[in-house]
């Protein structure tokens, strides 16, 4: 028998699966960690605990939980959320917490420095990207500026994913998708590092060796093997971020295909036929070759759902809290009886890509309900997606397919409410396991076990959720983008 082994580090939580050829789920293992808030607009993990720890856990509990023998595994791949920074040390050993993707807003003056000194339009001709809280670029030089002892220390510069391949492998490597999140220091044009625009962020040979996410990056040590039950050899592709994983689950492969995860944030990915810059959205080469994605994503999303539960439903049980909210929200229509929702809660990523926004519920009065409040949660969610998809329509670039996957498609609410505030239909497959999935057929296609095309096979189409027109969600849109223009001074002026 062959199998290979997925394993993806999430924003709250740690999912491996193990797979046969044929795409059948073995076993799943999961383990849950927290992300650390510090201070306002930071984010954290701890990746020995959180990333090195839980890959540790899950693998074990995937190979106890199945029976197979660690030499039927094929091959192993990883995801992470990202991108992320981190620096290590010589022996690759962490000296800090990592810092996270762009729900960290950390560097915004060294965004603001960096776009004012190079220049927008250079930057987003050279790398794809305008600076945001999503680029790591910035980051670094925060790293430098504020705490010079790590900086000096640093002999790496890694992701989530690249903490774990080097783990695994010993290797220092990085793929191409992540990298162009490396912004101002990753030329698009030459698929290659480069520090012309800033030379003065970081050296380069502390970067990580670029590779395509269909490549194998290394192989099991003795260490490794010893740690996670792992056979010693064992092929590990180059990984890549969890959502781009995600988005090879259910089939996003053809120029025009989109996915929306439902995850702690929305993210989205188109895989598009050519190069799209624009600053209200990212760039980057898609997972293979000659190929290309854009990408948008919200700040808080299912996070935002987490922090209404905790707040505003402690009298309920946690394991149903959800569906219980489910249930209130129901009861409210469309528009929530005029409740609207910013969910700025760490300010917001794509499109408008302003760590200073801030959260609101609009419009109370005496006779609203908890329902109603929840289901203007969803639905402002819905709206700030759909300012996405509206972005994408403008640039010429609405998606022929749109595929839906993770743990918030199980909430009928959120995707209907989605569906019908965008007005475009989403397609749910049968496995909406996520990343580790995805994770676990780029290793198969690494080693040669399957084809692209497979991954129909692997993860058929379920059902599909069609949107229905609805004139209150249209005025509903306008008054949410009015909304936020006519607040963000105020928004950016609290503390």
């Amino acid at each position: 028998m062959a199998y290979t082994l997925g394993i993806d580090i999430g924003t709250y939580e740690t999912k491996g699966v193990l797979v046969d050829v044929s795409g059948a789920i073995i076993a799943q293992a999961a383990r849950s960690h927290k992300m650390l808030v510090p201070q306002p607009g930071w984010a954290e993990h701890r990746p020995e605990e959180d990333w090195w720890g839980d890959f540790v856990y899950v693998c074990k509990a995937l190979l106890n939980n199945s029976g197979v023998d660690s030499n039927e595994i094929k091959a192993v791949a990883c995801s992470a959320i990202g991108p992320c920074m981190l620096p290590v040390d010589a022996d690759g050993t962490p000296l800090m917490n990592g810092v996270l993707y762009g729900v960290d807003g950390r560097a915004d003056t060294e965004v603001r420095e960096l776009t004012a000194r190079i220049g927008e339009e250079t930057i987003i001709a050279r790398c794809g990207n305008a600076l945001t809280s999503q680029s790591v670029g910035p980051k670094i030089l925060w790293l430098k500026r504020h705490r010079p002892k790590i900086y000096a220390q640093t002999a790496h510069i890694l992701t989530s994913t690249s903490f774990l391949v080097q783990r695994l492998t010993g290797e220092v490597v990085i793929d191409h998708y992540t990298a162009a999140n490396f912004s101002p220091l990753y030329d698009i044009a030459t698929q290659s590092w480069n520090d012309d625009l800033a030379d003065d962020i970081m050296s380069l040979d502390k970067f990580p060796r670029l590779m395509w996410s269909n490549e194998i990056a290394g192989h099991i040590t003795r260490t490794a093997a010893r740690q996670t039950g792992l056979a010693e050899g064992t092929p590990v592709t180059a990984g890549t971020i969890d959502a781009a994983a995600e988005a090879f689950s259910v089939g996003v492969d053809q120029p025009g295909d989109m996915m929306m995860m439902y995850g702690s944030t929305i993210f989205i990915i188109l895989r598009a036929q050519s190069q799209v810059s624009d600053p209200r959205i990212w760039y980057a080469p898609w997972l293979f070759e000659g190929e290309h994605a854009s990408m948008a994503g919200l700040a808080t999303s299912g996070t935002l759902t987490h922090w209404f539960r905790d707040q505003m439903a402690r009298d309920l049980e946690v394991e149903n809290a959800f569906p219980a909210l489910a249930q209130e929200a129901a009861m409210s229509p469309p528009g929530a009886n005029g409740l609207l929702m910013l969910p700025y809660f760490s300010g917001e990523r794509t499109p408008i890509h302003n760590v200073h926004a801030k959260g609101a519920i609009f419009g109370l009065n005496l006779t609203h309900t908890r329902g109603d409040m929840y289901r203007a949660l969803i639905e402002g969610i819905a709206h700030g997606t759909r300012h996405v998809t509206d972005t994408f329509a403008e640039l010429g670039q609405s998606p022929k397919r749109l595929l839906a996957v993770g743990g918030g498609t199980q909430n009928e609410l959120w995707l209907q409410a989605t569906s019908d505030i965008t007005g475009i239909d989403q397609i749910v497959c049968e496995k909406t396991t996520g990343a580790s999935y995805g994770d676990a057929f780029l290793a198969a296609l690494a080693v040669g076990l399957v084809q692209r095309d497979d991954i129909s096979k692997w993860n058929p189409v379920a059902q599909t959720i069609t949107a229905r027109p609805n004139a209150t969600y249209d005025k509903a849109h306008g008054l949410f983008r009015r909304l936020y223009e006519q607040t963000k001074d105020i928004a950016s002026e609290l503390t």
